[in-house]
Formats: structure tokens, C-alpha cells, sequence
């Protein structure tokens, strides 16, 4: 049997770099995953994009995403997306670093193409996921 096509990264928030092109990392082709690491009172570009949107996830710190030169504040586990067409900058304004993923992608979404089995012996060429019942969780230690 042929491998699996998977692929594996690891994000690095210590990297010297504000950019891990996480997407070349993983051979991803159908969208684009950037980490960002800015330093206190760093910024990136004014920029829009003319087919892509993007959606910035914050995982550390605080994103001060500005849109067309309105200011929106983002903490941990905060998202936000901006359309094509629409400038945007991102700024680190805190006291601490900013650790984000950016995804961005240009066409429309694939969506309810999954297959799923009730078990790992169950051959064939699967059901729709919502026909197939989630199993029963790991027993407790």
C-alpha cells in the first residue's frame, strides 16, 4: 500500500522571522496558512487582496487589525475575516508578542464532500457523515 497523503509541521513561535509559510511546509495547494509572529509595536503592510480572503486567527497577544483605516482589537481565540478588495493592516500596538495564523483562499468552497465508516474494519466506499453515528468515546483510565 502506497503512503497516505499526509503531511506533518510544527509552528514555530520562536523562529526569528514574522512569517512560517506553513502552507509551503505542509504542501497545502488549495489555501494559504501563514504563522506571524510580531515583536511589540511591529506592523505589516497596508494591503488588500484581489480575489483572496483571509481569515486571522489570534493565537497569542493582541491583533489590532485595521480596516480601511478603522481600528478593531482582537484578543486570544479571536477571529476575523476580510474580504477581497478591502485594505488591511495588521499591528502588534501591545506590550507582548503576537502570535497569529493567517489563512487566505480565492474561489468557492467544497463543502459536505467527507466520507466516513463506522469502524476502521467497515470496507466499502463509506456513508455521509452525518448518516454514519459518532462512536462511543474512550473508556476512563
Amino acid at each position: 500500500m502506497a503512503d497516505p497523503d499526509v503531511t506533518f509541521a510544527e509552528l514555530d513561535f520562536d523562529r526569528g522571522e514574522r512569517f512560517q509559510t506553513v502552507r509551503r511546509e505542509l504542501g497545502v495547494g488549495a489555501f494559504g496558512i501563514n504563522l506571524i509572529l510580531l515583536a511589540p509595536r511591529e506592523r505589516g503592510r497596508v494591503h488588500s487582496h484581489d480575489r483572496q480572503e483571509e481569515v486571522y486567527l489570534v493565537l497569542d497577544g493582541e491583533l489590532t487589525l485595521i480596516v480601511e483605516g478603522v481600528e478593531h482589537v482582537l484578543g486570544p481565540r479571536r477571529l476575523a475575516r476580510v474580504g477581497p478588495g478591502v485594505r488591511r493592516q495588521l499591528v502588534n500596538a501591545g506590550r507582548e508578542r503576537l502570535v497569529l495564523l493567517a489563512l487566505g483562499a480565492a474561489g468557492e468552497h467544497v463543502g459536505r464532500d467527507g466520507r466516513a465508516w463506522e469502524s476502521w474494519e467497515e470496507g466499502g466506499p463509506g456513508r455521509q457523515p452525518q448518516e454514519v453515528p459518532l462512536p462511543d468515546d474512550l473508556p476512563a483510565s
